[in-house]
């Protein structure tokens, strides 16, 4: 049986004793059954993993023990900034789950004139506190031990004006396919649109500030879709797929 993997943000060295997540609780002493002495792997989302046990657990909450510190995950040697253009119900949380699994370094949601989604000044804390969930269970799932940061919601004009990475990329459906540098980025940021896609405006917004026009392919990509594409492509060439 795998060792179940707990995102523990206060885990920081060895021979501390640490409270169980309300969640974490839920999933592994009720639907495991998981006893006192049981391993567990936890890390802190800042690049640090332990090894860890399941202590003094009880009827509604149980602690965690850090053992030893293990030997990090490798990161990509590729920095990835997407920024993501807001959308409803279940997308936005899906490209952010497919992102993490394929090493984004760092996620910014964005405001368009397109995006269907508008959120009010207290929703949007909220919405964070969600996203930075769905980030921490894609690490627990995929093994990395460094969450990505995760901006707050800006505008695209502020966000794309705002980036300085070595290669900066906007994917639309009338651009050219794309022309690879010679040499290897250290770092990428990557802009990608609504269901609505972007306007011709925000697209010219993005070139002035050192954008490159991109399209992957023939088809129409989701905007839930593009972000596993890009990354996929990135991590082939310049990051650590094989």
């Amino acid at each position: 049986m795998r060792i179940p993997r707990i995102y523990l943000p206060d885990a920081d060295t060895s021979g501390h004793q640490l409270a169980l997540p309300e969640g974490a609780f839920g999933h592994l002493v009720r639907v495991l059954r998981m006893s006192d002495g049981a391993a567990l792997e936890v890390f802190n989302g800042r690049g640090q993993r332990f090894r860890a046990e399941l202590v003094a657990v009880g009827k509604r909450d149980a602690s965690v023990k850090v053992l030893d510190a293990l030997p990090s995950q490798t990161e990509s040697p590729l920095h990835t900034h997407l920024g993501l253009v807001l959308s409803k119900g279940d997308r936005f949380d899906y490209a952010l789950q497919k992102a993490t699994e394929l090493g984004v370094s760092a996620i910014t949601p964005l405001n368009s004139e397109r995006c269907d989604l508008k959120l009010k000044a207290d929703r949007q804390e909220k919405k964070i506190q969600h996203w930075q969930g769905v980030l921490a269970s894609a690490c627990e799932q995929c093994g990395q031990d460094r969450l990505p940061a995760l901006g707050e919601i800006q505008s695209l004009e502020e966000w794309v004006t705002a980036q300085d990475s070595a290669l900066k990329l906007v994917l639309h459906t009338s651009a050219e396919k794309p022309n690879f540098p010679e040499a290897s980025p250290a770092s990428v940021s990557f802009l990608i649109g609504p269901e609505g896609g972007l306007t011709d405006l925000e697209v010219t917004a993005a070139t002035k500030a050192g954008f490159q026009s991109w399209q992957l392919g023939p088809r129409v990509l989701r905007t839930e879709t593009a972000p596993v594409v890009m990354l996929a492509l990135l991590q082939q060439r310049w990051g650590d797929f094989l």
